[in-house]
């Protein structure tokens, strides 16, 4: 298949997977190995990354709104040194305190994973990705059974549980975890509302994912991505990002109101089942 027609498949795939709690980098690594695309660029981490960042695009301009209260508040709180009763301030540093461990853990593991679940031989880690899809489906389920019992809001959200969070996320560096899935499931467990765990999840998501797409950024302008950048692809898998993105952030946000995880937790079992059945078979 078509380069550019494999780059728009990768990025309808980034655009619905990464806000849904299905694991976006396991399915960028097993869709590329079930239709056996080996296009050196398509499969690497580097295109991943700048997927990501039409993903990005897509939480910067949903929740524009909520940025343009949450920025200025957060320098407010420097400036004043008190949080003053906002709701904003104390919501800004409840993020940016959830950003830590997934920082430091992405500084100092993300090339050991990379390594691990794109070698260089070309054969992705699928059986692990298959096998993260089952843990995270298990964790996922046992949230929505008993963490979502819970009534608070993010205003009620204490600083602990936002770092405890925070710490989940750093899991999802593991292809097959999913980074929504386990902030998800970590805010429910920490009491929010599935509504609330939810946009807390995406509102968290976008300054850990604006820093990985900074540094792939900054690799392949300094020339070590590893791979030939292929500029086509890459616009045609980051716009069609975007474009999925938006509508997967508005859907999951719309059907949490209402609903479980439930759908989500079956999807992921059902994958893993195919995706192992497939390696097999191989």
């Amino acid at each position: 298949m078509d380069p550019i027609l494999q780059a728009l498949v990768m990025g309808i795939v980034q655009g619905l997977t990464e806000f849904l709690p299905i694991s976006s980098s396991g399915h960028l690594i097993v869709v590329p190995y079930v239709f056996g695309w080996n296009d050196a660029f398509i499969t690497s981490l580097p295109f991943s990354v700048a997927l990501h960042a039409g993903t990005l695009a897509a939480l910067l301009i949903y929740f524009r709104e909520d940025w343009f209260r949450l920025v200025p508040a957060g320098f407010a709180t420097l400036r004043d040194r008190s949080f003053r009763g906002d709701p904003d301030r104390r919501l800004a540093w409840l993020i940016a305190i959830a950003t830590v461990p997934a920082a430091l853990v992405g500084v100092l593991l993300n090339d050991r994973i990379d390594s691990l679940f794109h070698p260089k031989t070309g054969v992705p880690a699928i059986g692990a990705v298959a096998i993260m899809m089952v843990l995270g489906a298990a964790l996922l389920w046992l949230a929505d059974r008993w963490g979502s019992r819970g009534k608070s809001s993010m205003d009620e959200l204490s600083r602990p549980a936002a770092f405890g969070i925070g710490a989940a996320q750093a899991l999802a560096l593991l292809p097959g975890v999913s980074r929504s899935g386990i902030s998800i499931s970590a805010s429910l467990f920490a009491g929010l509302t599935r509504a609330d765990a939810a946009r807390f999840s995406f509102l968290m998501a976008t300054p850990i994912t604006a820093l990985a797409v900074s540094y792939e950024a900054y690799k392949m302008l300094k020339g070590e991505a590893g791979v030939s950048v292929e500029v086509m692809p890459l616009l045609v898998g980051i716009v069609t990002s975007f474009v999925f993105g938006l509508a997967a952030i508005a859907a999951l946000l719309r059907y949490v109101r209402t609903r479980s995880y439930s759908v989500f937790v079956a999807y992921r079992l059902v994958l893993a089942a195919v995706v192992l059945a497939v390696f097999l078979t191989r």
